[in-house]
């Protein structure tokens, strides 16, 4: 009986301490939960997420070696930022798809029809659904300012 009686202080001391911690943690892990709730940041669906990973590995693939992280290495007016955009009178995703599968001026077009062949890429071409995803994709970086995105190769 000694021996449960001496135990029982060191079992209220442990409560006692656990109960602190409780207190030290509880507020911030709250804070958080209440930051990344719903109410207060946009949803992002698993899908969009995913979209968002297969147009930055298309823009690899496809675009980044004129355009990388928005800018254009050929023509420095014919960014994708979204001011350049504006200027140029591309301000939504059909004007994007549509120079992107017919191409303007010095950027080829990528789509499967494109034509005539001179305008058109002479690397593989993209499927619509893939320059759909593109021009979406874009739109998406020009809104944001290009944000910096790590590389993802699927």
């Amino acid at each position: 009986q000694a021996n449960v009686k001496e135990r029982e202080p060191v079992a209220q001391t442990q409560q006692q301490q656990v109960k602190f911690l409780k207190g030290l943690v509880l507020p911030p892990l709250l804070t958080a939960l209440v930051a990344l709730s719903p109410l207060s940041t946009p949803p992002v669906s698993l899908g969009g997420t995913i979209d968002a990973q297969k147009g930055n590995t298309l823009f690899g693939h496809a675009c980044i070696g004129c355009h990388v992280g928005g800018g254009n290495i050929i023509q420095p007016g014919a960014t994708l930022f979204l001011k350049d955009l504006q200027r140029n009178g591309v301000e939504t995703e059909e004007e994007i798809y549509r120079i992107t599968y017919y191409g303007k001026g010095r950027m080829p077009g990528f789509g499967e029809k494109c034509t005539p062949r001179g305008q058109c890429t002479f690397g593989a071409r993209l499927r619509e659904d893939e320059i759909k995803l593109l021009a979406e994709f874009v739109k998406s970086q020009a809104d944001q300012g290009w944000p910096d995105i790590e590389n993802s190769e699927e």
